[in-house]
Formats: structure tokens, C-alpha cells, sequence
């Protein structure tokens, strides 16, 4: 969630000093570690507005879960946005929601061969959309880390972005399944 961009009672250009508002009305800059952290889960949530456009039609179970997790990520946007998130009145993320994406990964490991060798992130065209998801997750986790570190960051955020990385991997590897396309494999040192 970029608040500038969700702001339509001020008028355009608010943001042209460098500038944005946190939820509270307090002003920082643009590289504070807060809007970074708001800025990557929402770069997150849109790489898998895309994914789920990817998956309607004929993966239609992730695509719902995905959109749950979209809905979460909006909660995070807003967490993640305010000094005092306690005090939005929204359900912030909780326990609750990453046990919902450690039974989505339960139900998925059913599909899934073992993995014994690293591989790349491609395959069929939704698969691939959801390895770059992956590493989008990792890098709004670690921006959320560095906050965490710097101020008061609700730990369950944390292991939700952890968790998330790990579903789309996950999903990944079972949309590449579904659609018979072949894991590729890296050549080097296997594992397991």
C-alpha cells in the first residue's frame, strides 16, 4: 500500500520533495526503512495480482489461495505503514495467518516429488511468474527484517513473508507439475 498513492484528499504532487505520510500523518522520507518495507510488500502483492491472472483458468485452487493472501498483504501494507498499528482497528497479521499458509503447503506437498537438486526458476509460464514471486517475497521479508531491526515490527510479519516465500516456491514447483513441464535442474551439488 504507497499511502501517496491511496491519499485522495490532498492534491497531486504531495510526494515531489521526497516526501510521503505514514497512516498516522507523520511525514518521512521516501528511503525511510517503514515506506521501503510498504513499497516491497506492495511490489509483492502485485506480482501476484499477476500470478493470480495466470492461474484463473485452469489452476483455480491456488488462484484462491493466492487471493486470501493478497488480502493479508493489504493488512500488512497497512501494518507495516503505521507507527502504532494497534491502534488501525484492522486484524493484524497473526498467528492464525501463517498456520492458513502451512496447511496450503501441507496440502501441496501431497503433489510434489521430493526435491533433490536445486533448480532453476522457470518452467511453464505461470510457474516461472510464481519463482519471481518467490524472490519478491524474500526481498519484502528482508526490508521488513531491516525495519524489525530499527523499530517496533510485529514478528508474525516476518514469518508470514517466510512462509509465503516457501507456498510460492511450492506452487511453483506444482503448477510446473500439473502442466507436465520438467523441473530443470541444476547441474551442481544435490542435497537430501
Amino acid at each position: 500500500m504507497a499511502v501517496d498513492d491511496a491519499r485522495t484528499d490532498v492534491r497531486y504532487g504531495t510526494g515531489d520533495d521526497g516526501s510521503t505520510w505514514l497512516l498516522e500523518g507523520k511525514r518521512v522520507r521516501k528511503y525511510h526503512p517503514r515506506v521501503v518495507a510498504c513499497g516491497e510488500v506492495d511490489e509483492l502483492n502485485t506480482v501476484i495480482g499477476v500470478c493470480r491472472s495466470l492461474l484463473r483458468e485452469r489452476h483455480m485452487d491456488l488462484e484462491a489461495e493466492l487471493r486470501k493472501v493478497q488480502e493479508a498483504l493489504f493488512r500488512m501494507g497497512a501494518e507495516l505503514a503505521s507507527e502504532a498499528p494497534e491502534n488501525l482497528g484492522i486484524k493484524l497479521i497473526g498467528t492464525e495467518d501463517v498456520s492458513s499458509l502451512e496447511a496450503a503447503l501441507d496440502r501441496l506437498s501431497s503433489e510434489l516429488e521430493e526435491l533433490r537438486h536445486f533448480i532453476y526458476p522457470s518452467g511453464s509460464l505461470p510457474g516461472a511468474m510464481l519463482h519471481f514471486a518467490r524472490a519478491v517475497a524474500r526481498r519484502a521479508e528482508r526490508a521488513v527484517v531491516l525495519l524489525s531491526d530499527q523499530e517496533r515490527v510485529n514478528p508474525e510479519v516476518v514469518r508470514y513473508l517466510n512462509r509465503l516465500s516457501t507456498l510460492l516456491f511450492q506452487m511453483a514447483r506444482a503448477v510446473n507439475a500439473r502442466e507436465k513441464v520438467p523441473e530443470d535442474e541444476w547441474p551442481g551439488r544435490g542435497f537430501g
